[in-house]
């Protein structure tokens, strides 16, 4: 078994006893894993796990991986910060946008998504925690501009998605997102996805309604962004 692969496995079992100590049943839970920076050979290896959601950062990066990959059935998603120049092939190669923040870019995809293709699944960020240097949309935004996207043609408004900041404080860790969960609630229009929850707060966030969860470095191990500065 490959390192990948021990670590896929540890991954799907902590996502299982989160999931069970929570009452929640574990497949309510999926598992994206997080390939930015890393090559096409090691989410090939993760595919050969029977992984096929897996989550990139930088479009042209994601791009190069998506034709050498091109003979696995991978379901792409784009979770980094979105620029209105990078709409178009965002909308014509993923199935999923997790980092949507601003009405501009919603239309944006709506209107360039090839008509061949279902809806783009879209989930909005916010911002929970407030900082200044993080994307997302403010809780006083996220109404109006859920009712926004949720009107747009080729775009199925699923949810919302948050990275709050860092840290060890488990309750403040709960409280923000419980903040997210509740947020969603308050819309009532029927959204059914929480993206939230990384390789240190994947508990918290299973506790607290997280439906998707995004794993780079627990599955991948670190990150080198040398190439990327």
């Amino acid at each position: 078994m490959s390192t990948i692969a021990d670590n896929i496995a540890n991954v799907r079992q902590q996502i299982r006893e989160a999931a069970q100590a929570s009452g929640r049943p574990p497949e309510q839970v999926q598992l994206l894993a997080v390939s930015k920076t890393k090559p096409a050979g090691a989410v090939r290896e993760a595919f050969a796990c029977a992984q096929r959601d897996f989550g990139e950062n930088y479009l042209q990066e994601a791009l190069d991986k998506q034709v050498e990959l091109a003979d696995l059935a991978i379901t792409w998603h784009f979770i980094g910060p979105i620029q209105s120049n990078k709409t178009r092939p965002i909308a014509e190669h993923f199935a999923w946008v997790h980092s949507v923040d601003r009405l501009k870019i919603a239309q944006r995809l709506s209107a360039q998504r090839p008509a061949h293709l279902p809806p783009l699944n879209i989930c909005l960020q916010v911002n929970v925690s407030g900082e200044a240097s993080k994307s997302g949309c403010s809780a006083a935004e996220l109404p109006a501009l859920a009712q926004a996207v949720s009107q747009l043609p080729n775009l199925r408004l699923r949810g919302l998605m948050a990275i709050p900041e860092p840290s060890d404080d488990l309750a403040l860790l709960h409280q923000r997102f419980a903040a997210v969960r509740e947020l969603q609630d308050s819309l009532n229009l029927g959204l059914d996805t929480l993206s939230m929850g990384m390789s240190q707060d994947l508990p918290v966030a299973i506790a607290e309604g997280a439906t998707w969860v995004r794993i780079g470095t627990a599955l991948f191990g670190a990150r080198d962004y040398s190439s990327k500065a």
